[in-house]
């Protein structure tokens, strides 16, 4: 890799110059997103885009006004330029770890589309490597942004629903074909995607479409609806309840319409912290989870439901007297003026690459947040319970699991991975 870029010392009237990498669907919505706020603020600039798939990469071009040279195929091409301030992550999951720990080492702060990384040991030395560093990351979640979960979060620490119990969350999907199905771009061939580039460490397979435009339905490159959803679900939670390296996870589900594909789609987890329990539910099969499996938070003396821009807290009836004494209502609502979480948690991060504070969705924050879900997956294809310890932050020694496994995210049936691609071009 090239030597590291210096890092800009911005002033408050400066632009940020950002890089995008990864421009398939989530990026191009980052590029839309970034240059409305360009127009309408002027604090930003794209300054640069990189993706393996050049027909991407020369759309890009022409979404953000760039010319050619602005397009990198090769991503360290990008962070090697000193102009660029912070880089927008949106690629396959298993590229996040290797792509933000060369950012970092570059000098850029990085927003990093979820899951915070594909494993369990990649989160943990990317956490400890912006905390090294000094660099800005914010884990791309928006719904910790959503600002109901923080007046939750106030209602629990006020003790008005008295020790929180357990959490349950939802993310269902229908549809007749499968969900992410992505449309194979007839354009989409070995001589229009770098294919060496887009499997990294990833096990090598010969060239195939189908697994470059749908690779969120394999093990390869993903966790299913876990690393998807979940992380979306279950870091909200965390924000409100504590957040907290869990204890023990177990998961369960299974392919059960939609056989074209490695992932389950049906998928459930169950996640132990230390005092309280998530329990999280999803189908790609049925959408009715939904509306049949509400957000929820449940304690000792009353709950909280979650409703379109409000929150609403409700005692248990025996402790309707002391509730009323605490807030003046029976049953209280909260409401909640809320504009785009998307927009809010961008505009979070930008205003942290100036201040240098932490942002809401930080790296440690998202490090604990991917055990959960990484160990998830892992107990999923493992078919046994998980066993985490917060102290040493290590996979124990559960009944049955078998050595090595420990948070990898491999499998004993899973070809082996090839060693990251960060030393050298080419």
């Amino acid at each position: 890799m090239a030597a590291p870029a210096s890092s800009r010392v911005l002033g408050s009237n400066d632009r940020i110059n950002i890089g995008m990498i990864g421009v398939g669907s989530k990026g191009r919505g980052h590029l839309r997103l970034l240059g409305a706020r360009a127009e309408s603020a002027d604090d930003v600039r794209i300054a640069a885009v990189s993706d393996v798939y050049r027909l991407r990469l020369e759309e890009a071009l022409t979404q953000a006004g760039l010319p050619a040279a602005d397009g990198h195929v090769d991503y360290r091409d990008l962070l090697a330029r000193p102009d660029i301030d912070a880089v927008w992550i949106s690629t396959p999951d298993h590229w996040h770890a290797a792509m933000a720990l060369d950012a970092v080492e570059a000098g850029k702060d990085v927003y990093l589309e979820k899951p915070m990384t594909y494993t369990v040991e990649e989160a943990r030395r990317l956490a400890e490597k912006v905390s090294s560093s000094g660099r800005v990351l914010q884990v791309g979640s928006q719904h910790v942004s959503d600002r109901r979960y923080h007046e939750a979060k106030r209602v629990i620490d006020q003790g008005w629903i008295g020790p929180v119990l357990w959490a349950q969350n939802t993310y269902c999907r229908n549809s007749l074909y499968g969900e992410w199905n992505y449309t194979v771009d007839g354009e989409g061939t070995s001589e229009n995607i770098d294919w060496d580039r887009f499997l990294g460490t990833a096990p090598a397979r010969p060239f195939s479409a189908e697994r470059f435009f749908r690779w969120r339905k394999y093990w390869d490159y993903s966790g299913g609806i876990a690393t998807d959803l979940f992380y979306h679900r279950l870091a909200p939670l965390m924000l409100m309840m504590g957040r907290q390296f869990p204890r023990r996870v177990s998961a369960h589900g299974g392919i059960y319409v939609h056989r074209d594909r490695e992932v389950p789609d049906t998928y459930a987890t169950l996640i132990e912290y230390d005092g309280y329990v998530v329990n999280l539910a999803s189908s790609m099969a049925s959408s009715a989870g939904n509306t049949g499996m509400p957000t929820m938070v449940y304690g000792h003396e009353g709950a909280i439901s979650f409703l379109p821009g409000a929150i609403e807290v409700r005692p248990e009836y025996q402790f309707a007297a002391k509730f009323k004494e605490a807030t003046g209502a029976e049953v209280l609502r909260v409401e909640v003026e809320q504009g785009s979480v998307s927009a809010d948690h961008v505009a979070n991060f930008l205003e942290c690459v100036r201040s240098r504070q932490r942002p809401a969705f930080d790296a440690h924050f998202g490090y604990q947040a991917m055990t959960a879900i990484r160990l998830g997956v892992d107990s999923y294809r493992s078919g046994r319970m998980i066993v985490f310890d917060p102290d040493t932050q290590r996979v124990l020694a559960a009944p049955g699991l078998r050595r090595g496994f420990e948070g990898t995210g491999k499998n004993v049936d899973e070809p082996p991975r090839r060693p990251p691609r960060t030393a050298a071009r080419g």
